[in-house]
């Protein structure tokens, strides 16, 4: 039995890709025979208690070029190395997996070398789908990606083009272990909201610009669906103002519904009485929601751009379809609402596709990855 330690950049009770994915890896690796530790970005989140689990939230300050952040980094880097190193000599890690690189992959980096421990670098598309555009900001996270990776024993990624993305900063896309993602297929839902309305195509996730939700909104007002019809965009982000003006500004304010944010059992209850599930990323590294639509039985409209035509196919089990040609996400979206034949056969073929991922599958994948690392050199 390994301790694999599961370095992520976010986790409960925040939502997310990675969150999910670490939430739902973490057991099945237990089942697997591994003892698992979570080690997270210390946000001042309250504590998350989870069966046989520990959680710690570690601190990762970075320096950056301004005398300001050099000297704010000189005080509080030897306390967060301490911090880490306290987590180690605790927990004795065997390997450490960095879920979604950021701070904690810097971080993982100086303990696998310090240390002496495995490290493995999982991509989760944050080189490309990143809000705040890191990558492209930040001479720091960009040189210590590229040094992770050259360090790094095992490379993952949730799909090929998350693979790909690697290229540019020194990594073989063929060295690279793709482990798609996993959906849960027993996961429950909460009673009905009392807001949702009678019949509605969601949308659902961050309200950031990559999501393409004002995309959605534009092929809603024009796709001539009927009046009754509502949209709903679950979520909480900073577009969340915009999303309302550019309502107001298409005529269809009266029809957009915009919950916030919702807990997990009931976006499993708002998916499964939706007219459609439209995923308009103008990227997605993979698109874990794009499963639970399948999942749900629903059809599912879905972005063709990045790692979703992996995981679906365009007129059998969902309707994929370019985000930023308005025309056509319109046609995709009044298909999947009035077409029944259609929407009989992607209600059908969707939950086939989706029995396919397991997190039970995606533990195995990285099971093969830990049993070729070599062993941990105690330091």
């Amino acid at each position: 039995m390994s301790v694999v330690a599961l370095v992520a950049s976010s986790f409960l009770p925040r939502v997310g890709g990675v969150e999910e994915h670490v939430h739902r890896l973490a057991p099945r690796l237990q089942d697997l025979g591994h003892e698992v530790v979570i080690w997270t970005v210390d946000r001042g989140d309250a504590p998350v208690t989870l069966p046989g689990i520990t959680v710690r939230h570690l601190p990762t300050p970075l320096p950056a070029a301004n005398a300001r952040s050099a000297a704010r980094f000189a005080w509080e880097g030897p306390r967060a190395l301490a911090a880490w190193v306290r987590a180690a000599r605790a927990d004795r890690p065997d390997v450490l997996h960095v879920q979604c690189f950021g701070p904690n992959g810097t971080w993982a980096t100086a303990m696998s070398r310090l240390l002496g421990i495995p490290l493995v670098v999982g991509a989760h598309g944050e080189t490309f789908m990143d809000a705040d555009r890191v990558f492209e900001t930040s001479v720091v996270q960009r040189r210590a990606l590229r040094y992770a990776l050259g360090h790094a024993a095992a490379v993952t990624a949730c799909s090929a083009y998350a693979a790909e993305d690697l290229a540019r900063f020194g990594q073989d896309p063929a060295g690279v272990d793709v482990v798609l993602n996993g959906v849960d297929p027993d996961e429950p839902a909460a009673p009905e909201p009392g807001w949702l309305p009678a019949r509605y195509v969601l949308g659902t996730g961050r309200l950031v610009r990559i999501k393409g939700f004002d995309l959605l909104l534009r092929a809603f007002a024009t796709a001539g669906l009927d009046d009754e019809l509502r949209l709903v965009v679950a979520g909480a982000g900073p577009e969340r103002d915009a999303l309302h003006a550019l309502a107001a500004e298409l005529g269809v304010a009266d029809r957009v519904v915009l919950p916030g944010s919702l807990p997990r059992d009931q976006v499993v209850t708002v998916m499964r009485r939706a007219e459609a599930l439209v995923v308009p990323s103008r990227v997605e590294a993979f698109g874990i929601v794009v499963l639970e639509g399948l999942r749900a039985g629903v059809p599912v409209v879905a972005t063709a751009r990045g790692g979703v035509v992996e995981i679906v196919t365009d007129g059998v089990d969902a309707l994929v379809v370019d985000p930023e040609d308005q025309r056509a996400l319109a046609v995709a979206l009044r298909r999947a609402v009035v077409d029944p034949a259609l929407r009989e056969r992607l209600a059908t073929a969707g939950p086939r596709t989706a029995a396919l991922f397991t997190w039970e599958r995606v533990a195995r994948l990285d099971d093969a990855v830990y049993r070729r690392l070599p062993a941990r050199r105690r330091r």
